[in-house]
C-alpha cells in the first residue's frame, strides 16, 4: 500500500500539467483474472497485454492488487491481437488519467520497454521508471538491478532476459549493415549494442549520430543475446539514454 501512495504522489505533478498517453479509446472491460505478469484477461474475453513494459519478479502480484475485479479502459494506436491473440494496451483503471503501466513503474514493479514512440507518453513512463530508481524501491532496491558494461560476465548470465546495464561506450564501429557500441575493449568477449541500419532512421529524428556516443555515458536497455560477449539489439531509440557527467551512477561499485 506504501507504494501504491508513493506511485501516485510521484505522478503527481506529471497529471497537473497534462495528460499524455491519452490515446484513442480501445473500450472498457472488468478484469476476471491476471493470466501471467504482463497480461489480464477480461469479461468479454478479451486478453489484454501491458505496452511500455517489461515485468520484473513483483508485476505480477502488483497487478493483483491493483486490478483484480477493477473495471478498466484500454487506449493505444492499434487494437490488432499479436500472435498470441492479446491485444496490447495502455490500461486506465476507471476515469484515471494516469496509465496503470505508470503507477507500476513509480512503484519500482516494471521497467520500460521503450516500446511507446509518442514522446509524451515515453517521458511520462520513463520518469515514473527514474523515480523508482532513485528512491532504490521495487525491484530497484536490489543492487544488481542494474548491470555494470565493465561486468560482460554479469550481463551474459542474464541470457535470454530483459536487462537494463549503464556503462560508457569505448568505440563505435560499423560492420556490413549493423552498428556496434563497444562497451569493452575486446569486441568478441566484451559487451556491446547492436544497431541495424533500418534503425538509424529513428536516431537520427531524434538528433541522435552514434558516432557522437563514443565515450559517453549510457543507460541501455533490452534482451541479452551472445554466446561469446553479451549483446543487446536496439530496435527503439528510448532504450538507449545518456546519462549526464554528473548523473549518480546505478550499478555497483
Amino acid at each position: 500500500m506504501l507504494h501504491l501512495i508513493v506511485a501516485f504522489l510521484l505522478l503527481a505533478n506529471h497529471t497537473a500539467l497534462a495528460t499524455p498517453c491519452q490515446f484513442e479509446s480501445q473500450g472498457e472491460g472488468r478484469v476476471v483474472a491476471i493470466v501471467d505478469a504482463r497480461s489480464v484477461r477480461l469479461d468479454d474475453g478479451r486478453e489484454i497485454r501491458f505496452t511500455g513494459i517489461e515485468p520484473t519478479a513483483m508485476t505480477k502480484q502488483a497487478l493483483a492488487s491493483l486490478l483484480a475485479s477493477r473495471d478498466i479502459t484500454l487506449r493505444g494506436t492499434d487494437d490488432t491481437p499479436d500472435r498470441y491473440g492479446r491485444q496490447g494496451a495502455l490500461v486506465f483503471i476507471g476515469e484515471s488519467d494516469t496509465p496503470v503501466q505508470a503507477m507500476l513503474l513509480a512503484q519500482g514493479d516494471a521497467m520500460v520497454s521503450a516500446e511507446i514512440s509518442d514522446k509524451d507518453c515515453a517521458a511520462l513512463l520513463m520518469a515514473s521508471e527514474a523515480a523508482a530508481r532513485r528512491q532504490k524501491i521495487g525491484s530497484w532496491a536490489d543492487p544488481s538491478a542494474i548491470k555494470n558494461a565493465e561486468s560482460p560476465d554479469d550481463i551474459l548470465a542474464g541470457i535470454g532476459r530483459f536487462v537494463v546495464v549503464e556503462g560508457k561506450v569505448l568505440s563505435v564501429r560499423q560492420a556490413g549493415a549493423t552498428t556496434y557500441l563497444n562497451f569493452g575493449r575486446n569486441w568478441t568477449r566484451g559487451f556491446a549494442v547492436t544497431i541495424s541500419k533500418r534503425t538509424l532512421p529513428t536516431f537520427e529524428s531524434a538528433g541522435i549520430t552514434l558516432k557522437s556516443l563514443e565515450n559517453r555515458r549510457v543507460r541501455v536497455r533490452g534482451w541479452v543475446e551472445g554466446s561469446v560477449g553479451p549483446r543487446i539489439d536496439v530496435r527503439f531509440v528510448g532504450q538507449v539514454e545518456l546519462l549526464g557527467a554528473n548523473e549518480p551512477t546505478g550499478v555497483r561499485p
